[in-house]
């Protein structure tokens, strides 16, 4: 699962260089995001379930676009705000094995892919009878580059286009396996991770090229480290210590004495 994440708005228009665009797209992209960023909040924690909007990246009639996608997709047949309002909490996250048939991926999965470019996500380690959040991140400090699913929802009642998105998921990969353990889960999920030629394919290509886009990360080199908490009192809110490290003594096995 990735209901938590970070997205930090620092020149975040640069990230389309990573996924093919050209020097000229680079730059149109970048007066894009004078406007974009007007009014726009940069994450290091946020809540999918409280619908931040997230930048994303989408390829249309051939050229990059930049946008932010409100998290917890609405498919496009939805008939109003409350159906809408009912549908995005189950829709932050696509599994990527069924995102081809179930009825409120499907759309999206074949006509409108996204890349959502993060900083990093959270997880819940399960230990002990209680759980560590841990954050994510790319080792070598570059942004992710996550699969998506975008969608344009019409709400009837005013006319006005809501843009939305889900990250895709998929098999957690070794290092997912150990942290997302939570007992009630049948396996460990993870984003759908792409690395620079992955994104493009999964960005440009047709279904049967995406399909084989949807696998574990194996290729991008990921660190973890564990968090302060993120809910409760001790939860310090949307600033940078939320995704620095911090330890846990209650995590530590006890040295065995034989």
């Amino acid at each position: 699962m990735c209901f938590e994440t970070s997205q930090l708005a620092y020149r975040i228009y640069q990230e389309a260089k990573r996924i093919g665009a050209s020097v000229d797209e680079i730059e149109r992209l970048r007066k894009q995001w004078e406007k974009l960023k007007d009014g726009g909040i940069e994450f290091h924690h946020v809540s999918g379930f409280s619908h931040p909007e997230l930048v994303v990246f989408k390829k249309k009639e051939g050229q990059t676009i930049i946008e932010r996608n409100i998290w917890g997709l609405i498919p496009p047949w939805v008939k109003n705000v409350d159906e809408a309002q009912i549908i995005w909490d189950k829709t932050l996250n696509a599994r990527g094995e069924t995102i081809f048939e179930k009825p409120s991926f499907k759309h999206a999965a074949a006509n409108d892919r996204c890349v959502v470019p993060l900083d990093g996500f959270f997880e819940h380690h399960h230990k002990r009878g209680q759980t560590f959040p841990y954050f994510i991140k790319q080792k070598n400090n570059e942004r992710l580059l996550v699969g998506g699913l975008s969608s344009e929802w019409v709400n009837i009642g005013t006319g006005a286009i809501v843009h939305s998105m889900a990250i895709v998921t998929t098999k957690g990969n070794e290092l997912m396996a150990e942290i997302h353990n939570n007992p009630k889960l049948k396996e460990a999920r993870m984003p759908l991770i792409l690395d620079e030629t992955s994104a493009i394919q999964w960005l440009e290509d047709d279904v049967v090229a995406a399909k084989l886009a949807v696998q574990s990360n194996e290729t991008v080199e990921l660190e973890a480290y564990t968090v302060k908490r993120l809910r409760g009192d001790s939860y310090v809110g949307n600033v940078e210590e939320a995704s620095e490290a911090h330890a846990y003594p209650e995590m530590v096995d006890p040295p065995e004495l034989f």
